[in-house]
């Protein structure tokens, strides 16, 4: 298990992180390896799919031009 260690935290922030460890019944310390967990964890949908949505609902109309040559043979030798 690696050890982290953060310098120059400021005094609001360090407040803010018991306040809300407090409220979940947790340590400091334990409230920041939750939200740290939290921000770099895997994502609830697979990224692709959630892109794949995201595209579907924009507005951009692409235009395709048409294909003027014709399919090369594949040399498989």
């Amino acid at each position: 298990m690696a050890t982290l260690t953060i310098r120059q935290l400021d005094e609001l922030t360090h407040a803010r992180l018991r306040d809300r460890a407090a409220s979940h019944g947790r340590s400091v310390e334990a409230e920041v390896r939750t939200i740290l967990a939290a921000a770099v964890g895997r994502p609830d949908q697979n990224l692709l799919l959630s892109l794949r949505v995201d595209f579907a609902c924009s507005r951009v109309a692409l235009e395709l031009p048409e294909r003027s040559d014709q399919p090369r043979s594949a040399d498989l030798t």
